[in-house]
C-alpha cells in the first residue's frame, strides 16, 4: 500500500506524537503507511503525489482568519505552503482529509468566509450530518448524530456554492463539507477519544488556550463524554483512497 501523508504544525513535540499515534490507531495504520512531516519545524519538501494514496492535515494552533500582521513568519510560511499544495490536490480532485484546521485551510483556499462568529469551546457536541452527509462513504457506517469533540476560535460562516455541506453543530452550521469528490474538511476532531482530550488539555494547560486552573474541569468535563464515532472517518477514509 501506499503510504498516507500527514502533515501536523504542533510545535509540542507530546501533542504531535500523540496527534500521530491517534491517527495510526484510528486509520488502522503502520507507521510505514503514514508519512509525517511537521510543518512548524521544516519547508514542506518537494512532494510527489504519485507516492501517497491520501493526505491528511491535521489540528493546529494557527488560525486562518486572524489578521495578517498579528501571523507569526511560521504560520504565514504554512499557510503559503498549504496554499500552494491545495492548488495541486483540488485541481487533480487528489485525496485530502483537513482535521480542524481542514476548514480554515481548505475552506480559504475555495472561498468560503472562515471567521470568529461560530467558534465553539473545547468539549463535546452533538454533530448531525446532512442528507448529503448520510450519503457520503466516508460516512458510511455513521448514525445521523454523533457526539465529537471540539474546540475552535474559527469557524466557516458560509460555503461556497460548489462545496458540499456533510455535518453541522446546534452552534456551528459547519462541521464538515466536500470539494469536488475526494476532498475533504472536519471542524471536529475525528482522531479525538477522551483520553486523547485529556492527554490534549494536560499539554496545553499552560500554553494560553484556556486558564491554567481551569485544565482539570476541562478533562473531567471531557470524562462525561462517550465518543466513539467519529473515528469511523478516518477508518473509512483510509479504506477509500488506500492504493
Amino acid at each position: 500500500m501506499l503510504p498516507f501523508l500527514l502533515l501536523a504544525s504542533r510545535a509540542e513535540d507530546a501533542a504531535a506524537d500523540d496527534e500521530y499515534a491517534a491517527y495510526l490507531r484510528y486509520g488502522g495504520l503502520e507507521e510505514r503507511d503514514l508519512c509525517r512531516v511537521r510543518l512548524e519545524a521544516a519547508p514542506l519538501p518537494d512532494l510527489d503525489l504519485a507516492h501517497y494514496s491520501g493526505v491528511i492535515v491535521g489540528g493546529s494552533p494557527f488560525t486562518s482568519s486572524d489578521p495578517p500582521e498579528q501571523k507569526s513568519p511560521v504560520q504565514h510560511q504554512v499557510e503559503r505552503e498549504l496554499s500552494g499544495l491545495l492548488d495541486v490536490l483540488v485541481a487533480r480532485d487528489f485525496p485530502f482529509l483537513g482535521a480542524c484546521y481542514g476548514v480554515g485551510t481548505l475552506g480559504t483556499h475555495q472561498g468560503a468566509v472562515i471567521d470568529r462568529t461560530y467558534g465553539e469551546p473545547l468539549g463535546g457536541v452533538e454533530i448531525e450530518l446532512t442528507g448529503a452527509g448520510l450519503e457520503d462513504p466516508i460516512l458510511r457506517g455513521m448514525p445521523g448524530s454523533f457526539t465529537a469533540f471540539t474546540g475552535h476560535k474559527e469557524a466557516c460562516t458560509a460555503l461556497p456554492p460548489h462545496a458540499v455541506l456533510l455535518a453541522r453543530s446546534e452552534t456551528c452550521p459547519v462541521h464538515m463539507f466536500r470539494i469536488r469528490t475526494n476532498l475533504y474538511a472536519t471542524q471536529f476532531h475525528p482522531e479525538l477519544d477522551v483520553d486523547g482530550l485529556v492527554t490534549r488539555i494536560d499539554i496545553y494547560r499552560n500554553a494560553g488556550y484556556f486558564p491554567p486552573e481551569s485544565a482539570e474541569d476541562l478533562m473531567e468535563n471531557a470524562r462525561q463524554f462517550t465518543v466513539t464515532e467519529p473515528m469511523k472517518v478516518l477508518r473509512n477514509f483510509v479504506d477509500r483512497y488506500a492504493r
